[in-house]
C-alpha cells in the first residue's frame, strides 16, 4: 500500500505553505497568547474572590450611626497629658451612668489653638463634648459653634456661661444642638452636644470649682 504525503497547508494570509520557521513562530505566538489569556482570567477570578470576601466582611461587621460606644478613662489620660501642660486641665467627677468614649489632647491645626477634649455620653445616651481650649479667640470659638449668636447667659455653681442654640434645621445640626461657653485664665471651656439642658448643667456644675480655681470670676 502506497502512502501519499499530504502537501503542506497553504496559509491564506501568505498565499503559500508555511516554512518550518513560520510554523514554529506561529505556534510559539499562540502559546504566549494562551498563557496571557489564562493570566488575565486568573487575575479577574482572584479579584472577584477578593471582592466577595470583602463584601462578606462588610455584612458581618456591625455598624452604627450613633456615637462610638466604648469607655475611656479620661482621668487617666488627663494625668498623662497634664505633665506637659502648665494650664490645669478640667476633669469632671460625674455620677454613675456617665461615661466617656474619647479623651485626647489636640495640638490644633492651622489655627494653632491646642485643646483638651473629652467626649461624654450621658445616662440618657446623649452626647456632650467638653473642650478646654488654650488661648482661643472669639473667631475660633465662633467656628466651633457655626457662628451661632449667644442666646443668653446662665450661672451654674457660681460660674457664668454663655448659652448657644443651633439655629439650623434639625437635620443639619449634627452634634451641636445646645452649647455652654465660658472662660477662665487662658482657657475657654466649651460644652457642645445633643443632651438635655439639665445634663449640660450637671457637667457645668461638676467642673465649676476647677474653672473658678483657674481664674474665673465667681458670681456672688
Amino acid at each position: 500500500m502506497t502512502t501519499t504525503k499530504r502537501p503542506p497547508r497553504v496559509v491564506a494570509e501568505l498565499g503559500r505553505p508555511e516554512t518550518a520557521q513560520e510554523t514554529a513562530d506561529r505556534l510559539a505566538t499562540n502559546s504566549r497568547n494562551y498563557r496571557s489569556r489564562k493570566t488575565v482570567n486568573n487575575l479577574v477570578l482572584s479579584l472577584l474572590a477578593t471582592l466577595g470576601a470583602v463584601f462578606v466582611l462588610v455584612l458581618l461587621v456591625p455598624r452604627s450611626d450613633g456615637p462610638v460606644d466604648r469607655t475611656v478613662d479620661f482621668a487617666a489620660v488627663a494625668s498623662q497629658v497634664q505633665v506637659g501642660i502648665d494650664e490645669p486641665l478640667v476633669v469632671p467627677e460625674l455620677p454613675d451612668g456617665w461615661r466617656a468614649n474619647a479623651a485626647q489632647w489636640r495640638l490644633g491645626g492651622t489655627d494653632k489653638i491646642p485643646s483638651w477634649y473629652i467626649g461624654l455620653l450621658t445616662p440618657r445616651n446623649e452626647f456632650i463634648g467638653l473642650t478646654q481650649a488654650l488661648g482661643a479667640n472669639p473667631t475660633w470659638i465662633g467656628q466651633q459653634l457655626n457662628d451661632a449668636p449667644a442666646a443668653q447667659t446662665l450661672t451654674l455653681a457660681g460660674v457664668t456661661w454663655d448659652v448657644y442654640r443651633n439655629p439650623a434645621a434639625e437635620k443639619d445640626r449634627g452634634n451641636f444642638e445646645y452649647a455652654l461657653v465660658t472662660s477662665a485664665g487662658t482657657s475657654s471651656y466649651l460644652l457642645v452636644g445633643t443632651a438635655d439642658e439639665d445634663e449640660f448643667a450637671a457637667v457645668a456644675t461638676a467642673i465649676a470649682a476647677q474653672i473658678s480655681a483657674n481664674g474665673q470670676a465667681v458670681t456672688q
